[in-house]
């Protein structure tokens, strides 16, 4: 299969480079490139192909005004920019990839092991975001702008970074309970208060109607509700992991990230506590907390581990990849929606014509 062939590939590169980290940021940018391509350009892939063929239609038969009037206004001025511009469906893709791999781009420049974190994001975040759920992938570029906002507790960046990425997908609106703890070490007290902000903003986000479509499509079939468990609960892990294992080790490596890293694994562990109340919102807010994830296993070779070292290095790679085989072995809907994988980008083939 061709996901998982890839992602071995990845794999591959990672452990050839793996004491070689001059080599491994010059493969980075063509790496990145290279899986901007490969999501960008994909043809009639992605379980919301025709999701998002519904909407450029409906955007025709509106105009610019009505189009920043709706919830997520930059989503459907998007479109109808890209209408003006005389560009058919499958650009609508080719532009949410790119904002989602420049917010990623943003974050990778600030880590240590730009590639690796790259790597870690493939076989869940990039498969599920700019190659299917493209609105909210673009949701998720946008908040690696907040988050790195947020490393440089820059408030008002922060804010006004996630109130565009909720622009694109209100499911990042909940980030704006972080507010209070950009500023200042993070304490007992300011969790409270974040904790307090959270139950409203929850609801509010439980009874958009974004969420009761998700809850029907995704939760009511079943079959991605066991998806959104799976997923979640495998954040979960990770979350835990730092935070009883990596926590102390990681503050004294990388104090400026540290906050961000130890908020976010608090709210994978959260994320396994909503799952039985909402896995829509449990599984919305997970994605964007897998940025967070690929920031603190892509750094654990750079911690200064005494004992079980290889197998904290080797855990979060072989962990994924075992995650993607039995997501893309078990699953019908991952055979019906990525399978087969093809591509536009050397035009269209005569058996790809589609009629925008």
């Amino acid at each position: 299969m061709v996901y998982v062939s890839l992602f071995n590939l990845l794999l591959l590169l990672r452990w050839w480079l793996q004491n070689a980290l001059r080599q491994r940021r010059s493969f980075y940018l063509p790496l990145l490139i290279g899986l901007f391509l490969f999501s960008a350009f994909r043809f009639e892939v992605g379980c919301d192909w025709t999701g998002y063929l519904n909407q450029y239609w409906v955007q025709e038969g509106r105009t610019l005004e009505e189009a920043l009037q709706t919830r997520e206004p930059l989503w459907w001025g998007l479109i109808e920019l890209q209408q003006r511009m005389g560009l058919s469906y499958p650009w609508m893709n080719v532009f949410s990839s790119a904002i989602f791999f420049f917010g990623v781009h943003v974050l990778a420049r600030r880590q240590p092991d730009p590639l690796a974190f790259l790597v870690l994001l493939f076989p869940v975040l990039i498969i599920g975001m700019p190659m299917s759920g493209i609105r909210q992938g673009a949701a998720i570029g946008v908040m690696c702008l907040a988050f790195a906002a947020f490393i440089d507790r820059s408030l008002w960046r922060f804010v006004g970074w996630t109130v565009a990425a909720a622009a694109f997908h209100g499911s990042a609106a909940i980030f704006l309970l972080l507010a209070p703890l950009v500023w200042g070490r993070y304490s007992i007290a300011r969790l409270a208060i974040a904790a307090i902000l959270a139950i409203p903003g929850a609801f509010l986000l439980a009874g958009t109607g974004d969420a009761e479509m998700a809850m029907s499509r995704y939760v009511d079939s079943g079959l991605d509700a066991a998806g959104a468990a799976f997923r979640v609960g495998a954040l979960a892990l990770s979350g835990a992991f730092f935070l009883l294992l990596l926590r102390g080790t990681w503050e004294r490596s990388f104090p400026q990230d540290f906050k961000l890293a130890m908020l976010g694994s608090l709210l994978m562990v959260a994320c396994l506590l909503v799952l039985p109340v909402s896995s829509v919102i449990a599984d919305r807010v997970a994605y964007y907390l897998i940025l967070i994830q690929a920031m603190i296993f892509a750094r654990i070779p750079f911690l200064p581990l005494r004992a079980n070292r290889t197998l904290y290095v080797t855990a979060p790679y072989v962990g994924l990849l075992l995650l993607l085989v039995v997501w893309a072995a078990l699953s019908e809907l991952f055979a019906a929606c990525y399978l087969p994988y093809r591509t536009w980008i050397f035009g269209f083939p005569e058996e790809m014509r589609w009629t925008f």
